[in-house]
């Protein structure tokens, strides 16, 4: 997923060709308070004039406790074409989501629209579990490390140790409500070791994939997230081994030394899928 700011018209088409999977369209962080305006009307011309083709786009709007927000809701709702989705910042209870989604409907907006919410307050990770499932709508939670560390003084290290438990909890929660979860940017562009590390950490907690703050960080991301060719290798032997397996009607399955259960093949066609999702994107 990668932050494009509302403000800035020349990115917004940039991303008609870059290899992202989700465009978040920000009207939030990345724009100034002077240019809150002119951001909604950039941001729903580029829904309008589409052109994004596979890639999903979100629209990050401003916070319900802003003097912004209901106008963003109101901008969407009036826009020809509707985002694939709303990402609600700065949510810390499960009446906040639901507060929100009224808000949502009451201006206007389709409600097909799926719901995101940045997980990135104190109480947002304390109650996660009542927020994940605070409604049928929601879609999915995007972590907001910089501003978990800002609230929290948790300190930007390498391993990200201080996140952890946070990042822990918002997966659990995902999962158990059947939502996607989206890892926090790497803030240093120069550092692609530590994004690198930080996609690998990500993809290794259970994340279905990385938010990022530049194009140029992209590559990286799409290669840590996407299955291998020696794992796409590894799920075709697990798929082919276990049904051979049951074909000779073999109680105990063992491919390359290793015990193989139904929940192995669900995962490796869970892989498969997913190499070829990102095969019909090229």
């Amino acid at each position: 997923m990668l932050y494009m700011p509302g403000s800035n018209g020349r990115a917004l088409d940039k991303a008609r060709t870059l290899a992202a999977d989700c465009l978040i369209l920000d009207l939030e962080d990345s724009v100034s308070p002077e240019s809150k305006q002119q951001a909604r009307s950039q941001v729903v011309d580029s829904l309008e004039a589409g052109g994004y083709g596979y890639r999903e786009i979100i629209v990050r709007t401003n916070s319900l406790d802003s003097p912004w927000a209901i106008d963003d809701f109101l901008s969407l709702a009036k826009s020809g074409t509707a985002p694939d989705g709303i990402l609600i910042p700065k949510i810390s209870s499960a009446t906040e989501v639901c507060d929100a989604i009224v808000q949502i409907d009451a201006a206007g907006c389709h409600r097909d629209i799926g719901i995101w919410l940045m997980a990135e307050t104190p109480r947002c990770i304390l109650s996660i579990a009542e927020i994940a499932s605070a409604h049928p709508r929601l879609r999915g939670l995007v972590l907001g490390t910089s501003d978990l560390a800002k609230e929290t003084r948790v300190r930007h290290t390498p391993d990200r140790l201080g996140f952890i438990a946070a990042l822990n909890l918002c997966v659990y929660a995902a999962r158990a409500n059947g939502l996607e979860v989206i890892d926090g940017v790497q803030l240093d562009l120069e550092d692609e070791q530590a994004l690198r590390f930080s996609c690998l950490q990500g993809r290794d907690l259970g994340f279905d994939g990385k938010s990022l703050i530049h194009p140029r960080q992209l590559a990286i991301a799409n290669e840590v997230f996407a299955p291998s060719a020696e794992e796409q290798a590894a799920a075709t032997e697990i798929i082919s081994g276990f049904e051979l397996a049951e074909k000779e009607g073999k109680g105990v399955v063992v491919i390359n030394g290793k015990l193989v259960e139904a929940l192995h093949v669900e995962e490796a066609k869970r892989c498969l899928a997913l190499a070829a999702a990102i095969r019909s994107q090229s």
